[in-house]
């Protein structure tokens, strides 16, 4: 594994308007590594995940990725580079089958091997598989997740960005979601960073943790704290 890392987020100041919501945050991910980002809502953390891809804008401060400034690039930009965005709420097309929301993007990127990217992305989520010729609409909603973080797979990401992916799904699918993330981590060889509140699921990831309070980071969690519900619970001053 590469000891560089492939993202660093250097005192990031961002907001909207003359509001500043993220306040001289710093962090950096290496390949193959996960870290969670927790807090309470409102405090910053999507906001956070929108300035690395570049929907909100960095104020000051500066994000670096592969070595490579990146703080004035668009997404488009920044995907095109290696990184990988899925949003809260998912947004897939449900009007479209599960092939084509996973195969839209890269024929808009005209990317070759087209059937060998999809048949990589079934062999990680079989579920998908089965169901390609199904709508998006018609998936339930821990398929729904699975389908929106496949969608974004199909660029070979260096770096996942996922906002709150266990929110609204049944507890035994958000364990095998965690599944899917380590293996994503581990045999992609991909850095994910993860927005998530629910302590049961961070501790699955076995990775280390920073909590958000009013825009900057308050707390660092290690990956063995989440061996103790309680402990992390605390940790994280979050009723979850």
């Amino acid at each position: 594994m590469k000891e560089d890392s492939i993202l660093k987020i250097k005192n990031v100041v961002s907001g909207y308007g003359t509001s500043n919501v993220i306040n001289d945050i710093s962090f950096d991910i290496k390949e193959s590594s996960i870290l969670a980002i927790s807090g309470r809502n409102g405090v910053g953390k999507s906001t956070l995940l929108k300035t690395i891809i570049g929907i909100v804008e960095c104020k000051s401060g500066e994000i670096q990725f592969l070595e490579k400034n990146i703080t004035k690039s668009r997404p488009t930009e920044r995907s095109i580079l290696g990184i990988g965005y899925v949003p809260q709420g998912r947004d897939i097309f449900t009007s479209l089958s599960v092939k084509e929301n996973i195969s839209l993007p890269a024929i808009s990127r005209k990317i070759k091997n087209l059937n060998n990217e999809l048949d990589k992305i079934y062999s990680i989520f079989p579920i998908l598989g089965e169901k390609q010729n199904d709508l998006g609409g018609s998936l339930s909603g821990g398929q729904q997740q699975q389908l929106a973080i496949a969608r974004s797979l199909i660029f070979n990401p260096k770096v996942l960005l996922l906002d709150e992916p266990s929110e609204g799904i049944q507890p035994s699918i958000v364990s095998q979601i965690a599944d899917k993330l380590n293996d994503i981590s581990n045999n992609l060889k991909t850095a994910i960073v993860v927005i998530e509140q629910n302590i049961s699921f961070i501790s699955k990831l076995h990775c280390d943790c920073f909590v958000i309070d009013k825009g900057v980071i308050s707390t660092k969690i290690s990956s063995k704290d989440f061996s103790n519900v309680d402990t992390a619970r605390k940790a994280l001053n979050l009723e979850l």
